[in-house]
């Protein structure tokens, strides 16, 4: 055997991990989203909402395998999110703060490759042995930024009118940014280097707070607001001009 080829083998070890096979990014506009009061019903005296905040209370995602196209799966995402609402009975007063929850799904197909491994651990309760499917799903994993809040409005149904206050709802309009991946566990070869000791030193630093102070960098760029760079015309609104 070549003596290169068996340094290379000797410098690599088997590592589990985890493969992303597919994935996708998104950029999602959920419109009128449904706000559920945690106080329950919008009382009749606001009558102007904003959304202060938003944020991905939970996420639940359901992987399922497509008929007659092998190695691809359905992903079924359904957002949880959680509001805090701004109401005002008039444009200049105090608001009057309400959360609520709302809630949005999406679909989206991957390729996840196929296996029919069933996979067994040592660390395994053996009184609640692991469930595994002949065709084993991959897993898949969803990451997101916080929501931004693009809209919020009071609405009500046809019914609705001023001695029907309770029929009254929140509605949200939230932008997400998210991306999917589809993984499974794989077995590779990862190349090694001997470990090194660290040349830190554990030392406690004694110095003085002041003396401490006195080592920090001065924040330039803090008292230095950087300025718009390119075209300053250009803008995300939709203006709608007529000659």
């Amino acid at each position: 055997m070549n003596d290169n080829i068996y340094r290379q083998q000797s410098d690599a070890v088997p590592v589990k991990t985890d493969r992303v096979y597919d994935s996708c990014s998104d950029k999602d506009c959920f419109s009128d989203l449904l706000v559920t009061l945690d106080e329950g019903t919008l009382p009749e005296t606001i009558n102007i909402v904003r959304s202060r905040a938003a944020t991905v209370e939970n996420i639940c995602v359901n992987v399922e395998p497509i008929p007659f196209n092998r190695g691809f799966y359905s992903i079924d995402i359904t957002y949880t999110f959680s509001l805090e609402i701004l109401g005002y009975e008039t444009s200049r007063c105090t608001p009057t703060v309400f959360s609520g929850t709302a809630y949005a799904s999406k679909n989206c197909i991957l390729y996840g490759s196929e296996s029919s491994v069933r996979t067994f651990r040592s660390t395994d309760d053996p009184d609640q042995p692991q469930e595994d499917t002949a065709n084993a799903l991959p897993t898949a994993i969803v990451s997101v930024l916080e929501p931004i809040a693009l809209d919020t409005r009071i609405s009500c149904s046809q019914e609705c009118g001023e001695q029907d206050p309770a029929q009254r709802s929140v509605f949200a309009t939230l932008g997400l940014f998210s991306v999917v991946e589809l993984t499974r566990p794989v077995t590779v070869l990862v190349p090694t280097l001997d470990y090194t000791i660290p040349r830190k030193e554990c030392n406690i630093d004694s110095d003085s707070p002041c003396e401490v102070f006195d080592k920090l960098r001065f924040p330039e760029e803090e008292f230095s607001p950087t300025a718009l760079t390119g075209n300053s015309d250009s803008c995300c609104c939709n203006n709608d001009s007529q000659s």
